[in-house]
């Protein structure tokens, strides 16, 4: 494996769907260098009424608290999309760099009401905001994969650990095992469901193809339940 400047992968559950039996979750990654990475930011402080199947846990704030670090040492936002489980808390991070696919920043600012209760988090000023377009290499063994489907320009993020190997975070682009496989049914509920199957051939031929250690869906609870979370990590 080439040389990666990622040093630890940490996870999150800040929240849940209990009807359902979904967490809601958030990453941390950590360089060497020392720049900390925030991988979505969870539900926000109030949960909309309309959005009354979730639940706020112990928040992405408080989790990071544990492990000594408050929203000022913060570095960069990697924002999959703005759904109301995965951006609730970006306003908080204002040191943050904020990166996001354009084609998603500005389906949301066209005025998609997907979107809508959560502009006060996800509209932050222009300067702070990096626009990307498709898949890049945004640190060395971090890359952004365009993926979108559930919603236009959805992210996943593929990692390279100096010790566990290449992690894929599907996140919402496969929230479920039982859709990571060639033959899934179309999911009615994205708004592009042809697109949607296309990003999981992309990500399957990725990990059939590019030697992928693990992968860790978006809001799977039986995998949740097994993985290491916060205050321990995947080197």
């Amino acid at each position: 494996m080439r040389q990666t400047s990622i040093k630890r992968l940490y996870l999150m559950e800040v929240g849940s769907m209990p009807e359902y039996q979904i967490p809601v979750v958030c990453y941390l990654v950590q360089t060497r260098d020392g720049k900390n990475i925030l991988i979505d930011t969870g539900l926000p402080e109030t949960i909309p009424q309309e959005e009354a199947d979730f639940e706020n846990g112990q928040d992405v704030i408080q989790q990071l608290s544990r492990i000594g670090l408050t929203p000022d040492n913060i570095d960069t936002v990697i924002s999959t999309h703005y759904d109301i489980d995965h951006a609730g808390r970006h306003g908080a991070f204002t040191r943050a760099k904020y990166v996001v696919q354009q084609v998603h920043h500005e389906d949301a600012l066209s005025g998609n009401p997907r979107y809508a209760a959560l502009r006060a988090e996800w509209d932050q000023p222009m300067e702070r905001i990096q626009l990307v377009q498709g898949d890049m290499e945004l640190f060395p063994g971090l890359q952004l994969l365009e993926t979108s489907g559930h919603v236009p320009g959805h992210q996943s993020v593929l990692l390279e650990l100096p010790e566990t190997g290449k992690v894929l975070l599907t996140v919402d682009a496969v929230p479920f095992a039982e859709g990571f496989t060639r033959d899934a049914p179309l999911n009615d509920h994205n708004p592009d469901p042809e697109q949607a199957r296309k990003s999981t051939l992309k990500l399957l031929d990725l990990v059939e193809h590019g030697q992928v250690n693990l992968v860790i869906f978006g809001h799977e609870r039986a995998q949740w339940d097994g993985l290491k979370k916060l205050p321990e990590f995947y080197g």
